[in-house]
């Protein structure tokens, strides 16, 4: 096992040379791919010291390299071309280098590589020093110009068409970008096609390019994209600056997307839609992650980052503005709770175990573990802050300003928070904490009530976390409303800004002691503790005027309910069930906000909030008690229940608008509890005769979990066998839904069926990502689970190592269990870091998931 070097922000350094064009050709072969590069570099007047020249570069065969036309033998090893200081020339070259690569040998998905016959490129964070030499590094910025040559019928690469012929197509990007931002695809493929007119009038040719009979799967994908645009010149003012836009559908596909300069490249899974084949779920995602990929032109690819340690620059701002964009084009508040689960169940765990960093780490080994729900989710709620700090007319100004500074930068956190202290004058050192500090603060609450004057006193701890023993006091944004006894809101939602460990507000002439609605619209990714009685609670679900902190009571009953049941052995609350019922069949509310108050807490959720509470959570007794929960719940809805399901069964024609997405899922959440009842007698039926693979699934899922729909899942894989999207979630609800004891045999029965690819990283995730999601499951006492999931990393990591990394943070959260369960869970991770040959991706995961438990 290799000691892996770690790489300082603080030893950041501007590169030795300026890049000032880039020609690239590339002859493609599968086995023996030719790529002819010619950089025209100068030295970089920023340093002032005469250094060598040092390119990147791995796996890469080298077959020629001249300098000004003079052949040279630079130094070579297995990451790096060097030319030393003293053979450059002391004013602008060009170095001229040709090599050979292999695309269909490369596993990694990484650099150029090819899926399924077409060639494709995957170059963030560091791929594409695996295409050529290069000064793989985001602040180095160079206008490209490429050259394809191939019996190809469709060559692509980024910027505009610059030319094409029997066998070949050019291609020139005016706009300067790093290396990472590189894209080339060459396949037969076919087009669904558009046209853009942006804001001040000028065409843009858009073009999705799928594989041949994909076509007519591609229209909602261009629509999202045609109302990212346009919403994007609204709203930010941002338009689109290249003659032509083009996105192309990859099977397989590491991550979900990558916003290559004008050459977006997707996770087929994140294009392809229609009602037969994508759920609503789907429908939501591709919309989203369409629109991020675009806002990214300018948020990420006009500025970019500096760094990989600004990476949240780009990617926090980007998340936040696309999640702005789905609540425009969907229900704000049910967006806003999707993203809030989003954020506790992947980035809170995060800050809560042994992979916690700051939204901007200090050090990395592998940048390609820096791609977390830290980097995105928090990263896109520092931004939500920022914005409710300085105002929504400040924040209009401070973009207009990085927009104006920073274009064609390679910019910093500094530079982004400097706009801000620009344009408002306010002094953002203490809310910079929240980029350099890891952890997610605690807010506990406290309110006093005398002669009319009520008070809130907040204090908040910051607890330790790897690498950071002592942190500050944040500055936190508290959005509250109080409402009196009656239901009326008596103080509309204000913002409190809290800056010190602990602050008290007062709130005179009230008439009588409010009820607090505190932290609306989760103001900022705090825990807030407070002890509150269930009344308190049930009484915040049925009348509180924000949506937010509606779900939030109804949710944080639920979680108290079943954390009492785990470990008192307390019966399901009359209380909590009483409320659900109330928001359940009010229609005043939208369908999709009652479909989410329906939804138990997960079961990772209430491990985590027992282990908040210093207990050890037993993952089989919360299984039960959330089963026990919904059953309990299904007998509570009565006949109401049943009316609701046949009021929602209608025959209206297909539409993946938020309205009739919101009714699917409240229809299908009935299903789910009505299953419970008939042991899935209706769900069967609602399985025979779904009109749509979003109601498909949904009674597939009731039927599963409950113990029955195997004739069903016969039906559905001869159905959709061919469709390996579609597929893809026929494995992953078997895993999920197993009994915990069987999750891990499941599993490894699915793995032996002749459509399993585990090569594919949408498969790979199917059955080992969904076994490691399977809570109970995952950590079954017989350790069934954790070997299961780290036979396949080991097997995986060889050819893949980015996606094994990523899996393998489902042992994050080993430490909290019971000693048994620790002890089988340390043995597969000793297991995994002694093997010889792992790769720097998944050593650096497991090294830091093992020293927790230390």
């Amino acid at each position: 096992m290799s000691k892996q070097k770690t790489v300082y922000l603080a030893d950041y350094l501007p590169y030795s040379h300026l890049v000032d064009s880039v020609d690239l050709t590339f002859r493609l072969h599968p086995t023996a791919t030719r790529v002819l590069a010619r950089l025209r570099l100068r030295p970089n007047p920023d340093r002032k010291d005469r250094d060598h020249l040092r390119l990147d570069g791995e796996g890469l065969r080298l077959i020629s390299c001249t300098l000004d036309g003079q052949p040279i033998t630079p130094t070579i090893d297995p990451r790096s071309l060097t030319i030393a200081a003293h053979e450059l020339p002391h004013g602008p070259f060009t170095l001229e280098t040709e090599v050979e690569i292999a695309p269909e040998g490369n596993t990694a998905l990484e650099g150029l590589y090819m899926s399924n016959g077409m060639y494709c490129t995957q170059c963030e964070a560091e791929g594409f020093r695996k295409i050529t030499w290069y000064p793989d590094r985001p602040d180095v910025m160079s206008r490209f110009k490429v050259r394809i040559e191939s019996d190809m019928p469709v060559l692509l690469s980024n910027g505009n068409p610059a030319g094409q012929g029997p066998g070949w197509a050019e291609w020139d990007d005016p706009w300067p970008k790093p290396a990472y931002l590189f894209a080339l695809v060459a396949g037969d493929l076919r087009a669904h096609s558009a046209k853009f007119v942006t804001a001040s009038g000028r065409p843009v040719d858009l073009n999705i390019w799928v594989r041949p009979g994909d076509e007519d799967r591609c229209a909602y994908a261009m629509d999202s994209l045609i109302r990212a645009m346009r919403w994007d010149e609204q709203v930010y003012g941002r338009e689109y600056d290249l003659d032509v836009f083009n996105i192309v559908a990859v099977d397989d596909f590491n991550m979900g997307a990558m916003e290559n300069k004008g050459l977006n490249i997707f996770n087929s899974r994140y294009v392809l839609a229609s009602p037969e084949t994508a759920t609503d779920d789907d429908y939501a995602r591709i919309e989203a992650i369409i629109a991020h990929e675009y806002f990214h032109n300018w948020t990420g690819n006009r500025i970019t980052c500096r760094d990989w340690f600004q990476l949240c620059l780009k990617e926090g701002l980007t998340v936040f503005r696309d999640h702005q964009f789905s609540g425009d084009m969907r229900s704000a508040a049910v967006r806003r709770i999707e993203d809030v689960v989003t954020l506790r169940s992947r980035q809170f765990r995060e800050d809560d175990g042994p992979l916690a960093h700051p939204v901007r780490p200090e050090s990395f080994v592998e940048i390609n573990n820096f791609y977390t729900a830290t980097v995105y989710e928090k990263g896109a709620e520092v931004i939500g802050m920022l914005k409710s700090l300085v105002g929504d007319q400040a924040y209009k100004r401070a973009l207009d300003l990085y927009f104006d500074r920073h274009d064609g930068d390679a910019a910093t956190i500094e530079d982004w928070l400097k706009v801000f202290e620009d344009v408002t004058g306010r002094d953002l050192s203490q809310f910079k904490l929240w980029y350099t500090e890891a952890g997610t603060p605690r807010l506990k609450v406290t309110d006093d009530w005398k002669d009319g004057v009520y008070t809130l006193t907040f204090t908040q701890a910051n607890p330790p976390t790897p690498g950071q023993p002592e942190k500050h006091p944040k500055v936190i944004p508290i959005k509250i409303g109080l409402l009196n006894p009656n239901g009326d809101e008596v103080v509309p939602t204000i913002m409190l800004e809290m800056t010190r460990t602990r602050q008290s507000f007062r709130f005179d002439g009230l008439a009588a002691k409010p009820v607090p609605s505190i932290l609306r619209g989760f103001s900022a990714p705090v825990v807030l503790e407070r002890k509150a009685p269930a009344e308190e609670r049930a009484f915040l679900l049925a009348h509180d005027t924000d949506p937010f902190n509606k779900w939030e009571a109804g949710r944080a009953l639920a979680k108290e309910v079943l954390a009492d049941m785990v470990l008192k052995a307390a019966p399901v609350s009359a209380n909590w069930m009483d409320a659900v019922a109330a928001v359940t069949f009010d229609e005043t509310l939208d369908p999709a906000f009652r479909a989410l108050c329906l939804r138990l807490p997960g079961e990772d959720d209430i491990a985590q909030t027992i282990h908040g509470m210093g207990r050890i959570p037993d993952p089989a007794k919360i299984h039960a008690a959330r089963r026990e929960m919904a059953g309990a719940l299904a007998i509570r809805l009565g006949d109401g229940l049943s009316r609701l399901y046949k009021d929602l069964d209608d025959n209206a024609p297909f539409s993946p608008s938020s309205a009739q997405a919101g009714r699917r899922a409240l229809k299908i959440a009935a299903l789910g509890l009505l299953s419970r009842r008939d042991r899935g007698k209706l769900a069967s039926s609602a399985f025979a005769r779904a009109r749509s693979m979003t109601e498909e699934i949904g009674a597939l899922a009731a039927l599963l979990d409950v113990q029955q729909g195997q004739g069903e899942l016969v039906t559905f894989a001869a159905r959709w066998g061919r469709d390996a999207n579609v597929m893809d979630k026929w494995y992953a609800l078997q895993v999920a839904y197993a009994d915990p004891a069987e999750a891990h045999s499941v599993a490894e029965r699915l793995i032996s069926t002749p459509g399993f690819d585990w090569k594919n990283p949408n498969r790979f995730r199917a059955v080992i990502g969904a076994l490691a999601a399977n809570h109970a499951g995952f950590h079954h006492r017989s350790g069934g689970g954790y070997r299961t999931v780290a036979d396949w990393l080991l097997k995986l990591d060889p050819l893949n190592p980015q996606t094994a990394a990523r899996v393998s943070t489902a042992f994050e959260t080993w430490p909290r269990y019971d000693a048994a369960r620790r002890k089988r869970a340390r043995a597969e991770l000793e297991r995994m870091l002694a093997t010889p040959g792992l790769s720097g991706d998944l050593q650096e995961m497991v090294e830091r998931m093992l020293a927790a438990g230390n």
